[in-house]
């Protein structure tokens, strides 16, 4: 959907994983995945908040590497939050066994998401004041 935050991994799998186990394992890990029974989960249902890999890619030119394409529903993630929505997508799954080597390589935030950033308390002028910065972004 175009409100999903939507990233690609470059996919390493350790040898003998396919790579449609390894997206499944960097989407499920990287949003409602855990490695241990949590008794809150009988509670809802998951499926409203799970990452979805979508699409898996070949990496031209590199062996056993793939760009896997993973969908996360904004209910996964806290309004206005930049800490939890890095600490959600990139937080444990880098040290998944299943995976040789993992990198994110690209991040698409919706503007639904956006908007839920307040920005600057006092606006970018005040801003600029305060830092001396003028004529540069």
């Amino acid at each position: 959907k175009d409100t999903d935050i939507l990233a690609a991994f470059r996919v390493t799998p350790q040898p003998g994983v396919p790579p449609e186990e390894a997206g499944a394992a960097v989407a499920a890990e990287s949003s409602t995945g855990t490695w241990t029974t949590v008794w809150t989960d009988g509670l809802t249902s998951l499926d409203r908040y799970k990452g979805r890999c979508y699409n898996i890619e070949p990496v031209a030119g590199e062996e056993n590497q793939y760009i896997c394409y993973v969908a996360y529903p904004l209910d996964l993630f806290e309004e206005g939050s930049v800490t939890n929505m890095f600490t959600s997508i990139v937080g444990n799954v880098f040290g998944f066994k299943a995976l040789r080597a993992l990198r994110l390589e690209d991040l698409r935030i919706p503007t639904a998401y956006t908007k839920t950033f307040q920005g600057p308390p006092h606006g970018i002028q005040v801003e600029r004041d305060k830092l001396n910065k003028y004529g540069r972004p």
